[in-house]
């Protein structure tokens, strides 16, 4: 949660910015064994552009390590990076550029796809096993021959009449804010090992839909082995279809 303590509009502005309690009601409840850190954002035009420049002042040596223990350069990293989508326009920055895939860190990869489409369709598709199974399909030749939704989730896939290239997913909602977020874990059915956790964010602007997956793996092996499988190949040919059946719903 963030107080403001001053602002010089277009050029800067202070915040404390301070941990709170993720089940409290909307304006939070302030976590004290946690630090507080006092934070300048300045803004400087530039001839590329902007420069952006955030300054953090922390109590102590303590409690700077215990803030970046928790990954906070990470993450600061990863929202800056999304500074220059926001910025854009939805068609500027993503139309025509297909399935998009960047590797952040170790452990996590986001992948973008602009669907032409408003996105209540798109969550729709996403969610109600009729719509599912006209697009999740991975390359040509692929069926859904199951599809369960709603707090876990099951989905099989054959191909044509081999039931022997049967394979799944499975897993279990951990966040559901309808119609623009589902947080959700992902295991390979009947397989050993951890699940990954996929993060789904719906960002709609002038009748287009970013679609953002934001996927945690438990490691950067399990990372270059699945992406190695040709996941993002799979993944824009999916999304075609996707763009195909919401065309058909609007």
């Amino acid at each position: 949660m963030w107080e403001v303590l001053n602002v010089d509009d277009g050029r800067s502005f202070e915040v404390l910015d301070s941990f709170a309690d993720a089940d409290a009601d909307a304006d939070g409840d302030k976590i004290d064994s946690l630090p507080t850190t006092r934070m300048v954002f300045t803004f400087e035009t530039t001839d590329a552009g902007s420069r952006l420049t955030t300054t953090s002042y922390f109590a102590s040596a303590e409690a700077l390590e215990q803030v970046v223990a928790m990954g906070a350069v990470e993450g600061t990293r990863m929202a800056m990076d999304q500074l220059d989508a926001v910025l854009m326009s939805l068609r500027e920055y993503a139309q025509g550029t297909g399935t998009r895939t960047e590797i952040l860190d170790d452990q996590h990869v986001r992948i973008t796809r602009l669907i032409e489409g408003p996105h209540d369709l798109v969550w729709r598709a996403h969610h109600e096993p009729e719509l599912l199974k006209t697009w999740l399909l991975g390359p040509d030749g692929w069926q859904m021959i199951e599809c369960e939704v709603g707090d876990t989730y099951r989905y099989v896939w054959q191909q044509g009449d081999d039931e022997a290239s049967r394979f799944g997913f499975e897993g279990e909602t951990v966040l559901s804010e309808p119609t623009w977020r589902a947080v959700t874990t992902e295991k390979m059915i009947g397989m050993p090992g951890p699940s990954t956790l996929n993060d789904l964010q719906l960002y709609e602007e002038d009748g287009a839909t970013l679609l953002t997956l934001l996927i945690e793996y438990p490691d950067a092996e399990t990372r270059d082995m699945i992406l190695a499988t040709g996941m993002i190949e799979g993944m824009e040919a999916s999304y075609t279809r996707l763009e195909e059946a919401v065309a058909a719903a609007s």
